[in-house]
This record gives structure tokens, sequence and C-alpha cells, in this order.
């Protein structure tokens, strides 16, 4: 981050589904950041599921895990293909005392660009993006949050095809919603850089 902040007038991270956990810790801890636009984003960092089946932080921070709000093991899809965004509305409720040390300090950021779809079925982006805005809020930082409720969990930007690969899973969402929300975000996001 040195390099690039040495050679840039500013240093955007972005990030979309599980990558907007990485821009906001990157801009959280480091002084270089000018700006974060994350796009499905998440407030918390969360647990990630190692080879065997065991659970531990998705992330760490100068080699020590960051706290992380754990995975309840007794989750079952109801739908097939499956959406997770009850797998995290139920990890969030059973382990809700973590949630304060799991957060991600998104008011140590100067700027924030949150992206969201009100129909994210991978988890409860918009949920999450609202509770960023509203810790911001409460520090008197402003937060640029672009919201769609019929929108899934890609966002679309203009000219990007519609992506239907990855692993199998609802998303939620429709090409038409998500484009709308990409459209919608492009502006923002523009202004940002």
């Amino acid at each position: 981050m040195d390099d690039l902040a040495r050679t840039s007038d500013r240093v955007v991270v972005l990030g979309t589904s599980f990558g907007p956990e990485a821009a906001l810790l990157t801009g959280a801890h480091s002084p270089h950041v000018s700006a974060v636009a994350a796009f499905a984003p998440s407030d918390v960092v969360w647990a990630g599921v190692r080879p065997d089946g065991s659970l531990a932080s998705h992330w760490t921070l100068g080699g020590t895990p960051l706290p992380y709000v754990d995975l309840v093991d007794d989750w079952e899809p109801d739908t097939d293909p499956p959406a997770f965004r009850g797998h995290y509305e139920a990890s969030r409720d059973r382990f809700r005392e973590a949630l304060s040390s799991a957060a991600i300090r998104v008011e140590h950021i100067d700027q924030v660009l949150l992206v969201a779809g009100g129909d994210d079925q991978v988890w409860p982006s918009q949920t999450m993006a609202e509770a960023i805005a509203a810790r911001r809020d409460a520090q008197g930082l402003e937060t640029l949050l672009v919201l769609d409720p019929d929108a899934g969990h890609r966002t679309v930007l203009p000219g990007e095809p519609f992506a239907a690969g990855g692993m199998r899973m609802r998303r939620g969402g429709t090409p038409a919603s998500d484009s709308r929300l990409g459209a919608a975000a492009w502006s923002q996001l523009s202004t940002l850089l």
C-alpha cells in the first residue's frame, strides 16, 4: 500500500461480495486509503470455513486473526438452489454478542460508497450496508448509499455482461434490477474516483 500511495494521488479500494470485507478492513487499517467502494457489503468480519470444515476468521491483521461472527452449524437451506441469506441472518441472531467485536471499523475510513440490493439472497447486504451507514452517521461521517429493493447480490455496472457462473446458489435480483443498481452506483463510483 505504501508504494501505491507514493505513486498515486488517491487510493480507492473496491470489493464485491466477500471482497468488501477486505476492502473495508484495508480502508479502516491503512492511512493511505482515501475511499472504499463496497458492493454487497458486510459490516462485520465473518467466519470462513477451512478445508477440514472448521471455522476461523476470514482475515488476519499482522498475522493475528481478527474477531469474527461465527456461523451456526445446524442451519440447512430451504431452497434449491440454496439461498444463504438465512444462514447469515441466523448467525447474526445467534451470535449477537460477537457483532460488536467483529464490527469493521468503518468510522476510520474517509469516504465510503455502499451498494446493495434488497433482494440479495446470498447475505443481507442491504441490512449490513444500512448498519455501516448508521455507525458512520453517528460519528458525523457521510456515506454514499446506493440501494435498490429489487436487486440481488450481483451489481451489473454499465457495459458489463450479466455473470451467470460461480457457485450454485440463489443470488436474488434480475438482470434488469441488477443493471439498474449498477447504473445508479456507476455515477457515485465515478464521483468517488
